[in-house]
């Protein structure tokens, strides 16, 4: 296990796509969804929005189901749509099962930090309260999480274009 290992894939100026599962899985299935995300972009001269890029990515996984090699891989997908300027954010499991919600997070780490997420998300947060938001996940992780991960990548998608933030920034924050 890398502790610098970056499990998200930029599919578009717009979209990030964030897989946890069997480390063979998630890499070979985040590239190709990555390169073919790529090709229609190439192809048809626009990117796919945030659903668009979900009910590909579903349709994809639901196929490999029925393979004899299933991928093992649990997905969010979060974007901005360029037309609308509407965020969505979606659950993607390793059954195909597909959700969109206005809060996620996959993993072990999950069980820790869904309680903070629930008590603290409303639906006209800002920016701002977010990073608070991370920050409270962050501390009940250090808490709780019988294991030390000592760096996390934070990245926020707006109508701009996706950035990364500095944790050390963050944490420095009142």
């Amino acid at each position: 296990m890398k502790k610098n290992l970056d499990k998200t894939y930029k599919l578009s100026s717009h979209t990030l796509l964030a897989v946890c599962g069997e480390p063979g899985d998630t890499a070979n299935f985040a590239e190709y969804i990555q390169g073919n995300v790529r090709l229609y972009s190439v192809r048809n001269s626009q990117d796919l929005s945030p659903s668009e890029t979900a009910n590909f990515i579903r349709n994809e996984l639901a196929g490999s189901l029925r393979s004899r090699k299933p991928y093992n891989v649990n997905m969010l997908v979060a974007g901005v749509d360029k037309n609308s300027g509407a965020a969505s954010l979606y659950r993607i499991d390793y059954l195909a099962a597909m959700a969109k919600v206005p809060f996620a997070a996959h993993g072990y780490c999950a069980y820790f930090i869904y309680s903070v997420m629930d008590r603290e998300y409303n639906e006209d947060i800002t920016l701002e309260e977010g990073l608070v938001i991370v920050k409270k996940c962050l501390a009940a992780l250090k808490e709780r999480f019988i294991v030390d991960f000592p760096d996390f990548s934070i990245k926020v998608i707006s109508a701009s274009g996706t950035r990364e933030y500095d944790l050390a920034q963050i944490l420095a924050q009142n």
